[in-house]
């Protein structure tokens, strides 16, 4: 395994950044087993993920389609890592790149940078470090005004991933975020199911309507708490909506 596995819950500050859209990511990373727990990390917290076994497959995904971010490991078959990042900066494709790599020498690390790279971390890391890394590029991208959602006296921050009502940080899971950021951003308009699952699962509508069920019960306890006003409601053949002053 080449990353340190956490058992940290998800609290305000642990997680990475997102925004109403889905932000994506290219994963390039040849160790089917490793790019899968990490495809897995990622989408758990609301991220769309491609990936790209080899180098050649990266520039080809990188040049069809645009990522908000890059997870580029060194040692890829066919065109290695340096090689994938020099094509892209020489095409004027300037997704932000993480290297991701067992290569820590101080050549390599300089070598990185100087090609193009934002950051580069040394496996085995852990996925809180690769997350906190990923906010950070994001954070250089998002306008300061949008960083901060508010429905009534609920506060959703973007950047640090928190919620607060009445005063009191609510932790919130990735998914929860996901959902919440959905229904803050629609507010006071409702959201079908449907268009939480393509939103947060990046699938369509099926099996997974009892789960969004189950989302929204938790993410009720959580957010309208003893002595405040209920915001979460079940809007009968709508979906769900944040409503300031409900009916």
């Amino acid at each position: 395994m080449a990353f340190r596995q956490s058992n940290n819950p998800a609290v305000c500050g642990t997680w990475f950044a997102s925004t109403h859209r889905v932000w994506t990511v290219l994963l390039v990373e040849d160790q089917a087993l490793l790019a899968e727990h990490l495809r897995e990390g990622l989408v758990d917290n609301g991220f769309a993920v491609d990936i790209a076994g080899n180098g050649d497959d990266a520039v080809g995904l990188a040049g069809k389609n645009q990522y908000d971010i890059m997870l580029l490991d060194v040692m890829t078959p066919g065109r290695d890592g340096f090689s994938v990042l020099e094509y892209l900066r020489g095409h004027n494709i300037l997704t932000p790149v993480i290297f991701i790599t067992g290569r820590d020498q101080i050549e390599d690390r300089v070598r990185g940078l100087d090609s193009g790279a934002d950051d580069y971390l040394v496996k085995p890391f852990s996925l809180p470090e690769l997350f906190a890394r990923v906010r950070a590029l994001l954070r250089r991208q998002r306008p300061p005004a949008r960083t901060v959602r508010r429905v009534a006296d609920l506060e959703l921050d973007l950047i640090s991933r928190c919620a607060i009502r009445a005063g009191k940080k609510i932790p919130l899971t990735g998914r929860e975020f996901a959902l919440l950021e959905v229904l803050m951003s629609s507010a006071p308009k409702p959201v079908s199911k449907a268009a939480i699952i393509e939103h947060i699962w990046q699938q369509q509508a099926g099996s997974r309507t009892n789960v969004v069920n189950v989302y929204i019960e938790h993410l009720r306890r959580k957010i309208d708490l003893p002595g405040l006003a209920p915001l979460l409601r079940t809007v009968r053949g709508s979906g769900f909506a944040l409503l300031e002053n409900p009916v």
